[in-house]
């Protein structure tokens, strides 16, 4: 029978490489070209790039963005860069006008004023 001697050192890099998978990084956020990003097609027309937004949002509502869209819609400039942001095991809507920056709405999910 043969005997396998590992040296500690040994043992601590195919630990590595095999826990390495489990910690692997999500995926890179979209960029305004992606097709992961819906609303693309208005990013030539935003002042705000998308990096930006993100920051503002975040900074807005700290958290984790789960989605995100640029849209044409009512308010501001009427172009507005839109984030879903779990924060507390709770989403949150946060918009972000694309042409001036301003924090146009942060509040939970579904729960808009009337």
């Amino acid at each position: 029978m043969m005997r396998l001697d590992l040296s500690p050192l040994a043992v601590l890099a195919v630990a590595c490489v095999v826990g390495g998978a489990a910690l692997a990084k999500p995926p890179a956020p979209a960029s305004a070209t992606s097709p992961r990003f819906t609303g693309h097609r208005f990013a030539a027309d935003a002042r705000v790039s998308l990096g930006e937004a993100r920051r503002l949002a975040l900074k807005a509502r700290p958290g984790v963005i789960t989605d995100e869209e640029l849209e044409k819609e009512a308010g501001g400039s009427g172009l507005r860069y839109s984030f879903d942001v779990k924060s507390g095991g709770v989403t949150f809507e946060v918009g972000v006008d694309a042409k001036s920056g301003d924090i146009l709405e942060n509040d939970r999910e579904g729960d808009h004023p009337d």
